[in-house]
């Protein structure tokens, strides 16, 4: 489906197919589950242009997994990854968003973790250089900017708290060879 959706949003694409494949590592050896796979895979949909109705891409992504009939735990994950409360106040939409499920806390962490270690084309970074490209990307005036600047700490926060919690080395991925974990 991601695949479906994505494949012709370029650097987009590259950036959920790593998020994915780090995500299946990660299951491979246990540590996560299969709706955490799902959902990066799928966290980034909602901007596909046919499915973006309001700009907040994690709202729109959730929507249509709701209508596409997708497991609660995977609209979740979508609905609420890396700091999309805090866009969705600053694009007035927390209403809409406080609408779909809630999230499981440890799960959220480790989907922002995942995607917070994966720049736009796919390659390993950190999570500190990934704000600071998401900042440098959109203007001050965007409500993705605002986002990110407001949710800053949060989102470090729950990336180290999932790297913790999977004995993640704080390189992780881009201090392990390919397709290996290294806590």
């Amino acid at each position: 489906m991601a695949s479906e959706y994505l494949s012709n949003l370029g650097r987009r694409w590259e950036h959920v197919r790593a998020v994915g494949e780090r995500a299946e590592s990660l299951a491979a050896v246990g540590s996560i589950s299969a709706e955490v796979v799902a959902a990066a895979w799928l966290h980034d949909v909602g901007y596909a242009e046919e499915l973006s109705m309001t700009g907040l891409h994690a709202l729109d992504g959730a929507a249509f997994l709701v209508a596409e009939g997708a497991p609660a735990d995977v609209v979740a994950l979508v609905a609420h990854h890396t700091g999309a409360a805090f866009e969705a106040e600053e694009r007035g939409l927390a209403t809409q968003l406080a609408a779909m499920p809630a999230a499981a806390p440890a799960d959220l962490d480790v989907l922002t973790l995942l995607d917070l270690v994966t720049a736009p084309d796919g390659s390993p970074t950190d999570p500190e250089t990934r704000i600071a490209e998401i900042l440098g990307r959109y203007p001050a005036s965007s409500p993705v900017h605002r986002a990110v600047s407001r949710s800053r700490a949060e989102l470090l926060a729950a990336a180290g708290r999932a790297r913790a919690r999977l004995g993640l080395s704080d390189e992780w991925p881009a201090g392990a060879a390919e397709g290996v974990l290294e806590p």
